[in-house]
């Protein structure tokens, strides 16, 4: 089998896995026509169409379902038989993929690729920005990044980077005229800025104290997709936000923000790298995870 036509069958197995030819274009680092094409060449050699297409969805048809059957655990173990030889190697080679909340990506998992590749410059990381609850397995990832309490159980999970803190915050003058709640259960009563997840659901503020957790569903004027937009929206008067410490650290010091309900602030949370459970991990993979492993956090 030449190098060209298993190049074509790992193109279709991407393709046919993920459902789609964006997606596997951006996984293989080849564009949607390049990809097309290649595939549209594959079904004229062999004859017999493997994936139905529309504008809209990419499927398999039943021969390209039972191709893929028989390909995805042959492509597997010669994945496996690369990684296996690349630990021959002083540095692995390859790239790494990893899937991670854009907090994640800027707080916690930049330093640590930095610190990575310049460990193993025979080594690409692709590091995706993504809030939404990504199967990573599916769309191609080598590894994800998540808090504890949303990760599936079949997952190796490690806990990356200082622990997160959350806090209530609002502008001086949002106080003045309104009053800072005291308790959680009035918040109900207060402007909030909601915080949209992709999947359409909004973020309910968690608490904790005294062995009592609330979750409060929130009400406001203003609902954003991401934090930063939360805390130019607090600094601009039209309400509570919920945010990572972090985020809002420049404000706390120039006095645009201030805390409210300390005391009732939770548990501080790790993020978590998470990876299916396999006995011959991706070389680069292991690489990173050795990495984490001699810096655990505190």
């Amino acid at each position: 089998m030449s190098a060209a036509s298993l190049n074509d069958l790992h193109a279709f197995a991407t393709v046919a896995r993920l459902r789609s030819f964006r997606q596997a274009a951006a996984v293989l680092g080849v564009s949607p026509s390049a990809l097309s094409h290649a595939l549209r060449g594959l079904e004229s050699r062999l004859g017999v169409r493997l994936l139905n297409r529309t504008t809209r969805s990419v499927a398999p048809t039943e021969a390209g379902a039972r191709l893929l059957a028989r390909l995805s655990p042959a492509l597997g173990d010669i994945q496996a038989a690369l990684d296996e030889v690349n630990d021959f190697r002083d540095s692995p080679l390859g790239r790494l993929r990893i899937n991670a909340p854009r907090p994640a990506c800027e707080q916690v998992l930049a330093p640590l690729v930095c610190r990575f590749l310049a460990r193993h410059p025979g080594m690409q990381v692709e590091l995706v920005a993504d809030d939404a609850l990504v199967d990573i397995v599916a769309a191609g990832f080598d590894a994800g990044v998540r808090f504890g309490e949303r990760l599936q159980q079949d997952m190796v999970a490690l806990p990356i980077g200082p622990a997160q803190r959350f806090v209530v915050v609002a502008s001086p003058a949002y106080l003045a005229a309104h009053g800072a709640p005291r308790t959680p259960h009035e918040l109900p009563g207060h402007a909030c800025v909601r915080l949209r997840f992709p999947s359409g659901a909004i973020y309910r503020w968690d608490f904790a104290r005294d062995g009592e957790a609330l979750e409060v569903e929130v009400n406001g004027p203003i609902t954003v997709g991401e934090m930063p937009l939360a805390i130019h929206a607090a600094e601009a008067g039209l309400g509570l936000a919920y945010v990572y410490a972090s985020y809002a650290a420049a404000g706390l010091a120039a006095g645009r923000l201030r805390t409210v309900l300390d005391d009732w602030r939770p548990a501080d949370e790790h993020f978590y790298l998470y990876y299916p459970s396999r006995k011959l991990l991706p070389a680069g993979l292991r690489a990173f995870v050795d990495m984490l492993h001699e810096h655990p956090p505190r």
